[in-house]
């Protein structure tokens, strides 16, 4: 029996309205809609995690218990699903051992060609690693930096042990904490506790640093193991702990190379591995071709073919020592793509998060061709995107809507792309419309000059930006567009609006950050009669098991976090006592359910109104006010910082923006522009770094990079009106706004 199809019956995840759907299996299925229509929903949080569910139910209960645990979303039956792989758009991260090289295990296939073909002979693959004893430089161990703790900052000389004179995390004697660590010391019968350590001995400050053999541990000793010396994956935390108390010099015995003298000394091609390594992907490829020992051939083959994959998805900018942790959330999708590439698994399910994210017109259309290759390998594809160049080569379609939230959930259309480029759908009409480029661009009122740019690649440019005027700034990824951005702003300080996660704090919602939660307490507060306080979720009237969360988190310590629903509040984060107060018929947990949209129609409040207007203009009105903050996509993010722009009525300022259109429907682009406009008329001056090319005609002024990535990018091709650019023979942008003219 042929299984081709995926069926789905009663899909109730989130806002799906009881979905029955149908998907075709080995074929390209985009999901399209508006944001917040219920494509995540669908394609993540029921069809993904339903094969992720199952998939790990076939282990044996010791590899099951170790694994993450997902939840059995709201459906009543999915039948005929793969094994699945999720590429989303999460940040790799990693430690600093962690590189391109090594995520795509292209490294290792280079460390097994320096260990066949290098001259002098060093050994086997494990003497060129850096994570190995075999070939990591003693004196720094692999890292290539030498990080020694700054005992000065442990302590604030001026302060007892009990004001809190030991500035490590985890020391302090506050009311709410443990003090565990604290009592350690205090409590050891060797310090004064009271006293300021400026006052005490120096033996006792010295023994306070480094301990008292048989009695007490001291400081150093006890902030090198748990900081320096830890394993496994370092959290954000403890980074942020190691760059406060602790100072980094480049290796003095490696250089930052990392590996030991045998390592560095080796050379394949006239090269180092650490050369190698370091060079721009697209220069390492004809390096490597040049090894033509017939013992090698395998190797360069399976090398090259790996290299030439990152390349064809539009990184071939990067270098193999690039450290995973300063990848975009965009080059960090593409560099998971590359790891499949290579596997001969077929029928599997791959699933896509908008991988068109930060991608030039160019290479969207390599990234198609990727995920055609993946296709005819024998494999299902799901792509959630809102980019008509993705949607294009899909064999199949599902678009959800009609709106976002409450008002989405539903198949507004099913079938191929030409169906949906003629249905009477919010994509359908976004897809028939056209943008029309600015006929009468907006004159500037002076310049502001960059000069001199030599950041990265940029090749010591001097370029005008326009005041007063819509500037987009152009080119592929890679070619220094953020690097000329990062000038400007040097030299002419403004305001940032880009895709930088706001908190990282869990209790952070778009209620607290926008500034709403203290007047809709208060009103709270009013209506009952009792203290603000109680409708916090960081105080007393907060669900005493999840703390307010509404949800339970449990560290897998080596693998990602897993969050369950409270099993005492249900997700609705406060007691029972504090959801009998209401306003309006609504409890305060109702509040925080409520979208921004449902929330204009409920608060007609002085205090809330301009926010919520400000953020439903930005596209975000199907956000609910207690979504928090660590849940959002970049896009979404750098349109609530936007939204606060415009609550407070900026005028005669500088704002750039980083690809502001990410995760925008294309229908919402155009509701972008005016918005753009607003701050432009308001008398601010726009830059935009986009690779949206309706953003792109409907500026007053573009300035093109390029003329490619990398060493072949970091030049000024062209600076004047769109429609000029167009005609513009050498550059890459240029070729895609004809054919565009072209096709409409």
């Amino acid at each position: 029996m042929t299984h081709e199809h995926i069926r789905l019956t009663g899909a109730r995840q989130h806002n799906l309205k009881n979905l029955d759907l149908t998907v075709p299996r080995r074929a390209i299925t985009a999901f399209t809609g508006v944001s917040g229509s219920g494509k995540t929903s669908l394609v993540f949080d029921t069809i993904a995690a339903e094969a992720q569910r199952q998939l790990n139910e076939t282990f044996p209960p010791f590899v099951r218990n170790r694994l993450p645990s997902y939840g059995r979303p709201e459906v009543d039956m999915i039948e005929d699903l793969s094994p699945v792989v999720v590429i989303n758009q999460r940040r790799l991260g990693g430690n600093a051992r962690s590189t391109v090289g090594t995520i795509t295990d292209i490294y290792t296939l280079l460390r097994l060609l320096f260990s066949r073909a290098s001259e002098p002979y060093v050994g086997e693959s494990t003497a060129f690693s850096f994570n190995e004893p075999a070939g990591m430089c003693p004196r720094c161990s692999g890292i290539g930096m030498v990080v020694t703790p700054d005992i000065d900052s442990f302590l604030d000389l001026d302060r007892s042990l009990e004001d809190g004179a030991i500035l490590l995390p985890g020391f302090g004697n506050k009311a709410n904490t443990k003090k565990y660590w604290y009592r350690q010391y205090a409590e050891s019968g060797l310090f004064d506790p009271a006293k300021p350590l400026r006052a005490w001995p120096v033996r006792l400050r010295e023994a306070l640093i480094h301990g008292v053999p048989g009695k007490q541990e001291g400081l150093l000793e006890h902030f090198t193991r748990i900081y320096l010396h830890a394993e496994g994956e370092m959290s954000a935390r403890k980074q942020a702990v190691v760059e406060r108390f602790t100072t980094s010099v480049v290796c003095p015995d490696c250089a930052g190379e990392r590996l030991n003298e045998a390592a560095r000394s080796a050379r394949v091609a006239g090269h180092t591995i650490t050369e190698c390594a370091r060079m721009e992907i697209t220069d390492l490829i004809p390096v490597v071709r040049t090894v033509t020992e017939p013992a090698t051939k395998p190797v360069v083959d399976s090398l090259v073919e790996r290299l030439e994959a990152v390349e064809g998805i539009g990184l071939g900018y990067l270098d193999l020592a690039r450290a995973t942790s300063t990848l975009s959330g965009g080059e960090s999708q593409r560099i998971k793509m590359v790891r499949h590439l290579g596997s001969s698994l077929t029928e599997m399910l791959y699933v896509f998060d908008e991988p068109s994210i930060g991608l030039h017109p160019r290479d969207v259309e390599r990234l198609t061709a990727l995920l055609r290759g993946l296709r005819d390998k024998g494999n299902t594809i799901l792509v959630v995107e809102h980019d008509p160049d993705v949607v294009a080569i899909a064999d199949h379609v599902v678009d959800l809507g009609p709106g976002a939230g409450v008002d989405g959930g539903e198949v507004v259309f099913q079938g191929d792309v030409a169906g949906l480029a003629r249905a009477d759908t919010v994509t359908g009409r976004a897809m028939r419309a056209r943008t029309e480029g600015r006929a009468d661009p907006r004159p500037p009122h002076g310049r502001l000059r960059v000069a001199g740019a030599g950041r990265h690649n940029l090749r010591d440019l001097d370029v005008d930006v326009p005041i007063g005027v819509l500037t987009a700034i152009t080119g592929v990824a890679g070619s220094g567009k953020s690097s000329l951005v990062t000038v400007l702003l040097e030299q002419h300080p403004g305001t940032v609006v880009d895709q930088s996660a706001i908190a990282t704090s869990r209790r952070s919602t778009i209620l607290t950050y926008t500034g709403m939660a203290d007047p809709i307490r208060r009103m709270f507060a009013r209506a009952g009669g009792v203290s603000a306080s109680l409708f916090s979720a960081n105080s007393r009237g907060a669900c005493p098991d999840c703390r307010g969360l509404g949800v339970v988190y449990t560290d897998l310590a080596f693998m990602e976090g897993v969050a369950a629903v409270c099993g005492t509040c249900h997700g609705r984060r406060f007691t029972e006592e504090v959801l009998e107060y209401t306003v309006g018929g609504h409890s305060i947990a109702d509040v925080l359910d409520l979208t921004v949209a449902e929330a204009r129609a409920v608060f007609d409040d002085p205090a809330l109104t301009p926010t919520l207007v400000a953020l439903a203009d930005v596209g975000l009105g199907y956000l609910t006010l207690g979504q928090p903050l660590s849940t959002l996509s970049g896009g979404e993010a750098q349109r609530l910082k936007l939204a606060g722009e415009l609550r407070n009525r900026p005028e005669g300022g500088l704002y750039v923006l980083d690809e502001p259109t990410t995760g925008l429907h294309p229908a919402d682009i155009g509701r972008l522009g005016g918005i753009l406009d607003r701050l432009v008329d308001a008398g601010n001056t726009v830059v935009v770094v986009e690779h949206n090319l309706d953003v792109v005609r409907t500026a007053d002024w573009v300035i093109d990079i390029g003329p490619d990535a990398g060493q072949h990018g970091g030049r000024v091709m062209f600076t004047g009106p769109p429609a000029d650019l167009a005609a513009d023979p050498h550059s890459i942008t240029a070729e895609y706004l004809r054919r565009q003219a072209r096709a409409g």
